[in-house]
């Protein structure tokens, strides 16, 4: 048989739980849809996130499940399978702009829904869902990288500067955009080489080799063969040429490939971004397909889990005032 829920939430990090907390304490029906793939998964702790900053993402996490369940809030380890259909309803507004969907008061009837279904055999129906699938990190394929990712092979200065701070550091150029990523983190470390690995150093602009020099970040030409670690530690950038850096900590950008793949099967608008193509949403999280909102890195590379979380509150706050005036307008029809 079909299992029904007032919301079927795909993800379950900081925002598809967030989601979820709120949905379940205005007591409509909701099952999150955990494939248990956390983008945080290599962090040790977690900072910035007021009152939890130092927190393990997997204690976080096991906090919030255990939050969301006393408000009856289901949550399945599994993942969504092959497309989620609409109902039949949909196909009327379906058709519609999303600046009209924006302007006019848009309902939809209690009959419409969303059926879903997952790889270990259950096939779930919804009358609204939120997509917080966040998305995947691709890593400079450089030897020891990958390995010590989220250790001392960093990406986020905000998330671990702190405690970095005044080390040795490198940053590992990804594309010429790397620049930025070395400016920023010369605030936490006045000792900082830029290795362009595979970039020319004729693909900086003056400007950008201005601001290095004022922030003095030295740049270093050549590739990048590996890292040098020693007693689990990072201790060296090594070159092709065969010279050694002395670094116990580098930073690098990851290539953010967003999970959009179901967005996409649903219909929803998706635009460019230097970072890869997001579904276009409102500011509740809204997309283009009426009933589907998104949430957390599934609508952007810099949302930290603080953001996360509070993308995933505004989605379900929007979703209780939705579901509630399209059964309002139902009843005042009957």
């Amino acid at each position: 048989m079909t299992e029904k829920y007032a919301v079927v939430v795909i993800g379950g990090g900081a925002a598809g739980l967030s989601a979820a907390l709120v949905l379940g304490r205005a007591r409509h029906p909701t099952l999150v849809v955990d494939a248990g793939e956390p983008r945080n998964a290599p962090a040790a702790h977690m900072q910035g996130y007021l009152t939890r900053d130092g927190m393990p993402p997997a204690e976080f996490l096991a906090l919030a499940r255990e939050e969301i369940a006393r408000y009856g809030v289901e949550l399945v380890r599994d993942r969504v399978v092959e497309e989620v259909t609409r109902g039949e309803d949909f196909t009327e507004v379906q058709g519609r702009a999303f600046t009209e969907a924006q302007d006019e008061d848009f309902t939809v009837a209690p009959g419409e829904d969303f059926t879903v279904m997952l790889a270990g055999g259950r096939t779930v129906r919804a009358r609204r869902l939120v997509v917080a699938t966040g998305l995947k990190d691709e890593l400079p394929e450089v030897a020891g990288v990958a390995e010590r990712f989220g250790r001392d092979v960093l990406h986020c200065p905000f998330c671990h500067g702190w405690e970095v701070r005044d080390q040795p550091f490198g940053v590992l150029a990804s594309s010429p955009a790397s620049v930025h990523q070395a400016l920023m983190v010369s605030q936490w470390s006045k000792d900082v080489r830029f290795f362009l690995h595979t970039v020319a150093e004729e693909e900086l602009s003056d400007e950008d080799l201005r601001r290095l020099a004022a922030a003095g970040v030295e740049v270093v030409p050549g590739e990048v063969a590996g890292l040098v670690v020693e007693d689990d530690r990072l201790t060296g950038v090594r070159l092709a040429d065969g010279t050694t850096h002395a670094r116990s900590v580098l930073f690098t950008a990851p290539r953010a490939v967003p999970q959009t793949g179901l967005l996409e099967r649903l219909g929803a608008e998706l635009h460019d971004t230097p970072s890869g193509a997001y579904p276009v949403v409102d500011a509740t999280g809204l997309t283009t397909v009426p009933g589907v909102w998104a949430a957390g890195n599934a609508i952007g590379f810099a949302e930290q889990v603080v953001h996360a979380a509070s993308g995933g509150y505004r989605a379900a706050s929007a979703i209780v005032g939705d579901l509630l005036m399209s059964d309002l307008d139902a009843a005042a029809q009957v």
